[in-house]
């Protein structure tokens, strides 16, 4: 969510028009992030999230507008995405592909309790039961083959501890991947990115209430599993030591348990799941780091924290309650 793409105010105020939301009164660009293009747009009508996607191609963005539209019908709370007259939600922008989705209330909560990582964990469990019934499919493109294709580029850039790190893993995930036990996870539409800044939460009512979840643009069909370690690693870990903290740990997962019952298998994979999940991102990081786009507004995150965590995860498997 950098700006690498300049929007010019009265090209997006056509847009807006176009899409029956009113004349654009504020454009702002949005700092946070690293992949798309991203602006802050507030008309008569109300508030919006203007995103100029700059790998995505316009064939593989209606799977994640449709996904969103599809979770909004079945109760879960996500931007709804924003059509022209003709129903198309692929829209172009400054030469780009873009969409247009409501902004959501609330505001994230960057260090979350137990209460905050259940609210997640039953969300996530809504939202795979939702996305049984979705009936576009995409393969989720950073997943295996995308860790596969990422990780010679950026093994020149490592030193020999990484990168013995780096190999070892990799093929770790490829065994596992191939194996029975990891061709037999229950697979589905993922979110892939579900971290504590893709979430918000609103206290107005008295309550700390979990009201959107957002940034859906890696979702694809992976294993549900992966989706449970993404969140486990961002909102259930211990910021200096990179353990998982037992309890919100064990919250977030018996939430989950009960919405959508994980089977042995994945009780028994999780570890090995936490390790893929902590992989990804420290590859995406490590690309970000030595491979950047140039950009108005980039602000690169640190690959030495997934690093750590995956060590960790290597060091001390963590299994769920049962």
């Amino acid at each position: 969510m950098a700006v690498y793409t300049e929007v010019r105010f009265d090209d997006a105020d056509a847009l807006c028009q176009r899409l029956g939301l009113g004349p654009l009164a504020l454009l702002q660009p949005i700092r946070a992030g690293i992949e798309n293009t991203n602006y802050y747009a507030t008309t008569a009508r109300g508030q919006w999230v203007l995103t100029l996607f700059e790998r995505l191609g316009g064939e593989q963005l209606p799977y994640y507008l449709r996904l969103m539209q599809h979770l909004a019908a079945h109760g879960i709370p996500v931007p709804a995405p924003q059509s022209d007259a003709g129903g198309a939600l692929v829209h172009e922008l400054a030469g780009k592909p873009a969409a247009v989705v409501t902004r959501l209330p609330g505001s994230h909560r960057l260090a979350p309790d137990a209460d905050h990582c259940a609210q997640v964990g039953a969300m996530l469990g809504h939202l795979h039961v939702a996305a049984r019934s979705f009936a576009l499919q995409q393969p989720h493109l950073r997943g295996l083959d995308w860790w596969v294709q990422v990780a010679p580029e950026v093994l020149p850039h490592l030193g020999p501890g990484e990168a013995a790190l780096l190999h070892d893993e990799l093929a770790f995930q490829q065994q596992l991947a191939a194996s029975p036990a990891g061709r037999a996870l229950p697979r589905g539409p993922i979110h892939a990115d579900l971290f504590r800044d893709n979430a918000m939460f609103d206290d107005t009512a008295g309550e700390d209430r979990l009201c959107g979840i957002f940034d859906f643009y890696f979702a694809g069909t992976d294993a549900l599993l992966f989706d449970v370690a993404v969140c486990l690693n961002d909102w259930c870990t211990d910021p200096d030591s990179g353990r998982l903290a037992d309890g919100r740990a064990q919250a977030f997962v018996a939430a989950y348990d009960r919405v959508r019952p994980l089977d042995g298998t994945e009780r028994r994979l999780l570890p090995a799941l936490l390790r893929a999940a902590a992989l990804r991102f420290w590859l995406s990081r490590l690309w970000d780091r030595h491979l950047p786009r140039s950009a108005a507004l980039l602000q690169p995150k640190d690959p030495a924290h997934f690093e750590r965590l995956l060590r960790e995860r290597i060091a001390a498997a963590w299994h769920p309650l049962a």
